[in-house]
């Protein structure tokens, strides 16, 4: 028996780690089930668990296989095994209590020192730039993942209005770096080549680590961003760096 209420298939993922998918799409319902299910084989790992990796509709479950060929029955596969467990997952009846999310409210410079591709948009959507910003901060965003870059947070879903596809070529992008690709929008951690398109930057830091959280946000955080000067960026960065070094 199903008992998420949405349909999925197991596969491998190499020979280390299985993929339970509940289909390729930005769905906040079935991403709550992701975390869900993330949160509750992290509170009852099974044998020979290493990690579990949730995105927008899959969680991916890492395991030990020379572990587990010590310990599972002859003649069945570490894979099958595994594949097992994540089925009795799905089955379990137990409700699992999600740690409350988190609302954070994100500094932007939407000054065009930080926001190379902010112009070209607002012209793309026949809008004022100020329009874009309003849309942009005027929405509060859920953390549907981190990926791609540590630390980087793939929110959603951005306005109708004001989607954009990613660009075809990768350019250099500074760390901070807010920006949009089709329904999501997110922030570079680093300095990192990427094509998203680029509408402000923000001071803080999204990845640290030195730090024993070295994330700032986590899956299904609630986050919603606000304008701030290019005087007040260059302040929070400078407070910021300051309390890096202490």
């Amino acid at each position: 028996m199903n008992t998420t209420g949405f349909p999925y298939r197991i596969f491998p993922l190499g020979d280390s780690a299985i993929t339970i998918d509940f289909g390729n799409c930005i769905d906040e319902a079935i991403n709550e089930n992701v975390i869900q299910q993330f949160n509750k084989i992290r509170q009852d790992p099974f044998p020979g668990f290493i990690e579990a990796l949730p995105s927008y509709s899959a969680l991916t479950l890492f395991y030990d296989p020379v572990l587990l060929r010590k310990t599972i029955p002859a003649g069945t596969t570490a894979y099958e095994w595994v594949k097992s467990k994540a089925a009795e997952i799905l089955q379990d009846l137990t409700a699992t209590e999600s740690p409350a999310a988190r609302f954070f409210k994100i500094p932007v410079c939407y000054d065009t020192n930080w926001a190379k591709d902010l112009s070209a948009l607002a012209m793309a959507k026949n809008l004022d730039i100020e329009e874009v910003v309003h849309i942009h901060t005027t929405t509060i965003y859920k953390v549907f993942m981190l990926g791609f870059l540590p630390g980087f947070p793939y929110m959603g879903e951005v306005d109708k209005r004001i989607e954009m596809p990613r660009k075809t070529q990768p350019h250099s992008i500074l760390s901070g770096s807010v920006g949009i690709a089709g329904r999501q929008t997110g922030i570079y951690p680093m300095d990192s080549p990427g094509g998203w398109q680029i509408i402000g930057r923000t001071p803080l830091k999204l990845f640290d680590s030195s730090k024993e959280e070295s994330s700032l946000l986590k899956t299904g955080d609630r986050v919603e961003f606000y304008s701030i000067s290019k005087e007040d960026f260059d302040t929070i960065k400078e407070a910021e760096d300051k309390n890096r070094e202490s």
